[in-house]
Formats: C-alpha cells, sequence, structure tokens
C-alpha cells in the first residue's frame, strides 16, 4: 500500500514544522505549504534527508486562486491526500475598541475562511476515496478568550465550530474531522509576548510548563491514524492543564 499523503498548511516553522517532521515519521508523504518558500524547502530537506517524500507550495491563504493551485499541484504529484491539516494561523492581537478593520479582516481570512476553503478542495477526493482526515489547529483562546486578541479568539473559536460542521457532514464516508487547541506552546509567535504576560500564562498552566511544538504533533499524528477511526468533530486539548 502507497504512503498516505498529508498536506499540512504552515509547514515552514513551529507547530507545523514539527505536524510535518511528525508525520512523515510515521509514513507519510508530505506536502509542505506556506508563503515562506526558503523555510517550506528548509522542512522539506529534513524530510528527504530522513528518507520521506515532501513536496513544498507557495501557498497563500489570503487567495482562493493559490488554494485551489496548490491542492491541485499536490494531486498531481501524488495523486491523493488523505490528511489535510489545516495549521496556518497569523495573529494581529490589538484591543477591541482600537483594531482595524484589516486587523480583524487578515486574521480572520487566513485562520478561519483559509481553513475552509482548504477542506473544501481536498474534500472531494477524500469524499470518493472513502477515507480521510481533517485535523485543524484551534487554540485555547478560543475555547476561553483573551483581552486583545478578539480577532484571533473569534478565529479559532469559529475552526471549532468549523470542525464540529464539517464532521456531521462527511462522517458518512468515512472522513473525520477533528481539532487539536494547543495551549502556550514555544513558538515564535509566542517568543515575542512580553514577560509579564509570559509569567501570567505560565501560572495557568497546572503542569508548569510550557508546550513544546512535539507535543501537539503527537496530537496530530494520532487523530491522523487509525487508531483514531472512532473519533470525530473532537476538540483535543493540549495546554497543560490551562483549561479544563
Amino acid at each position: 500500500m502507497p504512503n498516505r499523503v498529508a498536506f499540512v498548511t504552515g509547514a515552514s516553522r513551529g507547530i507545523g514544522r514539527a505536524i510535518a517532521l511528525r508525520l512523515c515519521g510515521s509514513g507519510h508523504d508530505i506536502v509542505v505549504a506556506s508563503p515562506e518558500l526558503e523555510n517550506n524547502e528548509s522542512v522539506a530537506g529534513e524530510i528527504r534527508a530522513s528518507g520521506g517524500r515532501a513536496i513544498t507550495l507557495d501557498f497563500n491563504l489570503t487567495s482562493l486562486d493559490s488554494i485551489k493551485q496548490g491542492v491541485a499541484a499536490a494531486l498531481k504529484e501524488f495523486g491523493r491526500i488523505d490528511v489535510l491539516v489545516n495549521n496556518a494561523g497569523i495573529t494581529k492581537d490589538g484591543l477591541a475598541v482600537r483594531m482595524k478593520p484589516e486587523d480583524w479582516q487578515i486574521v480572520l481570512q487566513i485562520n478561519l475562511s483559509g481553513a475552509f476553503f482548504t477542506a473544501q478542495q481536498v474534500l472531494p477526493g477524500m469524499m470518493r476515496e472513502r477515507w480521510g482526515r481533517i485535523i485543524n489547529i484551534a487554540s485555547v483562546v478560543g475555547q476561553m478568550g483573551n483581552p486583545g486578541q478578539a480577532n484571533y479568539v473569534s478565529s479559532k473559536a469559529g475552526i471549532i465550530g468549523l470542525t464540529k460542521s464539517l464532521a456531521q457532514e462527511v462522517a458518512s464516508r468515512n472522513i473525520t474531522v477533528n481539532a487539536v487547541a494547543p495551549g502556550f506552546i514555544e513558538t515564535d509567535m509566542t517568543a515575542r509576548l512580553p514577560p509579564e504576560v509570559r509569567d501570567r500564562m505560565m501560572a495557568a498552566v497546572a503542569l508548569r510548563r510550557f508546550g513544546r511544538p512535539e507535543d501537539v504533533a503527537g496530537a496530530v499524528n494520532f487523530l491522523a491514524g487509525d487508531d483514531a477511526a472512532y473519533i470525530t468533530g473532537h476538540v483535543m486539548n493540549v495546554n497543560g492543564g490551562m483549561y479544563m
């Protein structure tokens, strides 16, 4: 049986990179999809060096044409997409009263609309094959809220709703749709937070440590596999007890 193919958005660094490497380690061919071309090639190089197969895509979630062309290119190369990981996301933080319309719109466009339209392009192939896994990366703040992040929180809460709706729509075709909701994970995005914010976050984590990208990747790898065949519409918290 050929390797299953995993399409990972935002795979150029951080959590996305860890997910791509972990899925490669469990026998998946990987589509490394992000607009960060140099980083894409670096991740693909790591995959190939380990004996895996990978292609890279210049994948722009603000453009429906880019999404369509990227999925088509992956299908042309590998013939199928078995697993979609909607991981790509950005932040444009600011208090709601002063948030610029463009900062609201771009976060929703990339984090939520981008995930929806990518799933929409991938689903027909999964439905024909009668097998598929869609895993959406949400966030603990999509469950509990966070001041100064109305746009990001709304996008991640939307991801959870999207996960549950899609799970109901495609379950009859043996396609599962789940979300992973990370807590505070050590990435480039969280490294930019002020020390006082990091201290406040740490105090809320029961395990008294921040997570690693590999912690999230392990959860995604489980949901992508056969052991998770009877799990759908679920939100898996990977947050160290920050929210229960």
